[in-house]
């Protein structure tokens, strides 16, 4: 099942444990992928797209949670 709720900036630093700033900076050097839809200007991703992106991450060692 497919996760379709979209995530902004927050719910991504929330996710990969970071500020919402270093996300934008993703975004702004083209680390993060491209937007799944944009409202107002302002750009959303699918829960899936981060998660999928997160796991493809260079340095990710499969972290564990907890």
């Amino acid at each position: 099942m497919t996760d379709r709720k979209l995530w902004s900036y927050k719910e991504i630093a929330a996710h990969i444990r970071v500020q919402p700033d270093t996300v934008r900076s993703y975004r702004k050097h083209g680390l993060l992928p491209a937007p799944d839809h944009v409202e107002g200007g302002k750009p959303y991703w699918y829960a899936d797209t981060i998660r999928t992106w997160v796991a493809q991450r260079p340095g990710n060692r499969g972290r564990r949670e907890g």
